[in-house]
């Protein structure tokens, strides 16, 4: 059997949080972005009606709407957060960001552990593989199982787009690179799941994307 991706969309910035789901009912949450009491149900909801086990907690990258949910999910499950070193001052600035934004925002935890480039996420015999993709954030990663075919993106690579690079350590031509050196370089017929958004497939936008043309 496979693992199994399934998304829920989550604030006001509608982010894609996403739940990595192995056979054994073990699972990684990635970016959770729930941020009241109704979307805090949502998440635990579909964990406790589908019987699963969350055993990580990995941030893509740090930037607000992908990490209102850190705190409450690593407290109500035990979990360690995980992400690139590279993630830290974005983390650190939560607060602030959520401040201009005027939204509630319970501070994230530290990490526990960093993910570097290259590194393997073991989920009950699966492999996903760290991907180093700077560019719409000072050290995004993206996660790919070359086993299934689908790559969890972040704000990297979207339907026909990319992630915007006029925030704090954003580089456009940083994030061009890291797409076509990382991403453009999997199978044409790999899924992507973005931070928001449809999910597209990598010979889709190697084709239409007018970023990169």
């Amino acid at each position: 059997m496979n693992l199994q991706v399934h998304s829920i969309t989550f604030n006001p910035f509608e982010e894609n949080t996403y739940f990595i789901i192995a056979p054994n009912k073990d699972c990684i949450i990635i970016d959770p972005g729930c941020f009241d009491n109704a979307e805090r149900k949502e998440l635990t909801a579909f964990i406790a009606d589908n019987h699963l086990k969350p055993v990580r907690l990995i941030n893509t990258h740090c930037h607000i709407d992908h990490i209102l949910g850190n705190a409450f999910v690593a407290e109500q499950y035990q979990l360690g957060l995980e992400m690139h070193e590279g993630e830290v001052p974005v983390l650190q600035a939560g607060l602030t960001i959520a401040g201009i934004y005027g939204i509630p925002y319970t501070p994230s935890p530290e990490a526990v552990s960093f993910l570097k480039e290259g590194a393997d996420i073991i989920l009950d015999n699966h492999v996903l593989k760290v991907l180093f993709t700077p560019g719409h954030s000072p050290a995004s990663i993206c996660l790919y199982n070359e086993t299934d075919k689908w790559l969890i993106g972040g704000d990297v690579l979207f339907y026909e787009s990319i992630g915007r690079t006029d925030l704090p350590g954003g580089d456009f031509n940083t994030l061009i690179h890291s797409i076509r050196t990382q991403l453009f370089t999997l199978p044409d017929d790999v899924i992507v799941f973005p931070g928001h958004g449809p999910e597209t497939r990598i010979g889709f936008e190697k084709m239409f994307n007018p970023f990169l043309q």
